[in-house]
């Protein structure tokens, strides 16, 4: 790159920058890395209700699910009347705003009110969650190209992880000196600043030669139209298929891993550092997928077997703890998918939505991301219970989930193949 700028020389060793790239990929980590610290900020504040309301989890849970069914189309009508300049960074600073309101009645409503007010503030952090991250992938989506998403995302995703290092530790260091609740001011900070990211990255998106007329336009359609779209398209559909039969897969390890050590370790400080111990692992090992390795694999493999590759960790996994359901061959397995998850499948993923229309990149993939994803995860919790009440043990649960694990497997690998395809075809919604 002949005159590149001191960023994009320290960079170059990373990834694959062109010209006129740096700024965007600056922008896009910047943005990951703040949304990230926002949400470690809150997880915690929730993740704490959880514990002390366990027994009404499965509830709360079912609640998340139809808020989410209320709060897509919701979302979808600001993407209809603002363009994404706007709208981006207005669902960023509503969230910001419900904080200090969850604060304010947290801190100020007496006592007795403060168990139901826990429960509206998991339910809202849940969908806080997942809405704040589909909207930054939607961005994303909508700013980078599909070859410069193969070649960046992986790094992008970087800022993301480093976030939630860097939000989890002002947790951990601040919870017990300044109270929970003020942590859910300091997340409203990070917040804001994405805000600012995304106001940028929409700015600098216009002015790349292949940018979309349209992009400072509202999108088209109505509240409901990305929704309808997902059920006419076959390409869409089998994204939903893919995020269903990943939350399947998650779910089984989690509940799995609740068990094994649960048995294993029976002072709760003992079972708070396993847990961190593997959140270690998970991240470090993350965090060099994405900035090393990831992107050279796409390159290797092809998208349709770097798709493929988390539900084969799977398959594999599941077979073997169904043949040794020891806990030292589940926390492997739990380090190697959650690794391959967030530093291969998840930027991987997030390259399906480039070659798709605006809308179905913001509307469509908000109700997929949150909706679908949340509805798998209801699903598949129930369906995990069952399976225990009937007597199954964590071997035969793990080796029941093997044919759907290998379905899974199959999906990957065909959307790869048609994300190849729709690289020189134009996207048409309907099969």
């Amino acid at each position: 790159m002949t005159g590149a700028s001191p960023v994009a020389r320290l960079l170059r060793p990373f990834l694959e920058l062109r010209e006129g790239e740096t700024r965007r990929v600056w922008l896009a980590t910047l943005y990951g890395f703040a949304i990230f610290v926002a949400y470690y900020l809150v997880r915690p504040v929730r993740d704490e209700i959880s514990s002390a309301d366990r027994g009404n989890l499965q509830v709360l849970w079912t609640v998340v699910f139809f808020v989410m069914l209320l709060a897509v189309p919701a979302y979808s009508w600001a993407a209809s009347r603002w363009h994404r300049g706007v709208f981006v960074p207005l669902a960023n600073r509503f969230f910001a705003s419900n904080l200090v309101l969850f604060w304010a009645a947290l801190e100020i409503l007496p006592e007795g009110a403060r168990p139901w007010i826990d429960r509206v503030f998991y339910v809202w952090a849940s969908v806080f969650a997942l809405f704040v991250v589909t909207v930054y992938w939607g961005l994303l989506a909508d700013t980078f190209s599909r070859d410069e998403g193969a070649r960046l995302f992986a790094f992008v995703s970087v800022g993301a992880s480093v976030g939630g290092i860097l939000g989890s530790t002002i947790a951990a260091s601040l919870a017990s000196w300044v109270g929970p609740f003020v942590l859910l001011l300091f997340a409203c900070v990070p917040l804001e600043a994405g805000s600012l990211c995304a106001r940028a990255l929409h700015r600098e998106g216009l002015i790349r030669p292949s940018s979309d007329p349209g992009a400072d336009l509202p999108l088209p359609g109505t509240a409901l139209s990305g929704i309808g779209t997902v059920f006419r398209s076959r390409y869409l559909t089998t994204i939903a298929a893919y995020i269903l039969l990943m939350t399947f897969a998650s779910t089984v390890l989690y509940f799995q891993q609740a068990e094994l050590i649960g048995d294993a370790f029976a002072d709760r400080g003992e079972r708070t550092a396993f847990f961190a111990r593997i959140d270690l692992w998970v991240n470090v090992l993350t965090i060099a997928f994405q900035a090393a390795i990831t992107m050279r694999l796409i390159r290797w493999i092809g998208l349709p077997w770097s798709l493929a590759l988390l539900p084969l960790v799977a398959l594999l996994g599941f077979l073997a703890v169904g043949a040794w359901p020891l806990l030292a061959v589940l926390v492997t397995l739990q380090v190697l998918y959650r690794t391959a998850r967030y530093g291969i499948a998840k930027p991987t993923r997030e390259i399906l939505f480039t070659v798709v229309r605006r809308e179905e990149k913001y509307k469509s993939k908000a109700f997929i991301d949150a909706a679908v994803y949340r509805g798998g995860d209801l699903v598949s919790a129930w369906i995990y219970a069952g399976l225990a009440a009937l007597g199954l043990s964590v071997a035969s649960i793990a080796l029941a989930a093997v044919p759907l694990a290998a379905a899974w497997v199959g999906t990957g690998w065909w959307l790869g193949r048609s994300n190849e395809r729709l690289r020189t075809e134009p996207y048409d919604p309907q099969p």
